[in-house]
């Protein structure tokens, strides 16, 4: 992979969670101007501002993405893409009436720093570049999704002994569910083109249903989990807490899965350190992605 495809697919993933946010936070300013007495959904369907913030959200950030997989793979996408809690952050200021703190503040500077650390790592998967369907990264892929859902469904069993943590076992729950769509994206754009294309084999239309299965139902939970965990939690503290797993998974992917090893060892500390930074970036600015998550 050249460094300009490198590139392409960095800018490609942070637009991707930019626009994500900015959708969100379009929505959220629209939700907030609903009067109580109105109906709710059919009035946010005529408001031409909340229908532009759900598209930015639900399909147009996730085109970019989509198509940063094809340029880099998933072991960085989550982790730029949460660059665009900076503009959720400054979004909600403007919702909420309220000016940055200075924690914010540091926070926004922490998350830059973490995405150039990223950046810097060229931790890059080439996707075209692999056989998709080779036995032993089929079987890689396997383990490793199985171990995603196992762990989410461990966490959803002690949620329900374990009444202290069932805030934080939902969170992580959703984000084992949310991991698993950052993971099987890749291999459903490695075959999607094949697939529509009217040349894909067998294994690769079998592919292409298991990672739309898996696509659509990871996501069903995780939106589930994180909901649950909301209500009896505070959001402020979910919400990074649900990154958690979002940030680490992509990593062992690169290494156990497509079984990939950098050259030297810096992009290794390179990554590590910035994934670092975004989980503590991510705490620092949750609170605002909690005000905007309690306007209803």
């Amino acid at each position: 992979m050249n460094g300009f495809s490198y590139l392409i697919g960095v800018f490609l993933a942070i637009l991707a969670g930019s626009i994500n946010n900015i959708g969100l936070v379009l929505q959220k300013k629209v939700v907030n101007q609903v009067p109580p007495e109105a109906k709710f959904f059919r009035s946010l369907v005529k408001k031409p501002l909340w229908i532009t913030g759900l598209l930015m959200e639900l399909m147009i950030g996730s085109v970019f993405f989509m198509i940063a997989q094809i340029y880099i793979g998933p072991a960085i996408i989550p982790g730029l893409m949460a660059f665009g809690l900076i503009f959720l952050a400054i979004g909600s200021v403007k919702i909420v009436g309220e000016t940055l703190k200075k924690v914010e503040i540091i926070g926004i500077i922490v998350m830059i720093f973490a995405i150039f650390l990223l950046g810097l790592s060229e931790l890059s998967i080439d996707i075209a570049g692999i056989d998709i369907l080779a036995f032993d990264l089929v079987l890689n892929m396997t383990i490793f999704t199985i171990a995603l859902f196992l762990g989410s469904f461990i966490c959803e069993i002690l949620q329900r002994k374990i009444e202290k943590l069932k805030g934080i076992l939902l969170a992580i729950s959703s984000g084992f569910q949310f991991s698993l769509t950052n993971f099987w994206i890749a291999p459903l754009m490695a075959v999607i083109a094949h697939v529509f294309g009217g040349t894909a084999n067998l294994g690769e239309i079998f592919l292409f249903i298991a990672s739309a299965a898996i696509l659509i139902a990871a996501s069903i939970i995780g939106i589930m989990k994180i909901q649950q965990s909301f209500q009896v939690a505070n959001a402020s503290r979910m919400i990074p807490i649900q990154q958690v797993p979002i940030q680490i998974t992509p990593l062992l992917a690169y290494f156990f899965v497509f079984a990939l090893m950098p050259s030297t060892i810096f992009p290794i500390i390179y990554v590590i350190i910035g994934v670092f930074l975004i989980l503590l970036s991510s705490f620092l600015l949750a609170k605002r992605q909690a005000q905007l998550d309690a306007i209803k």
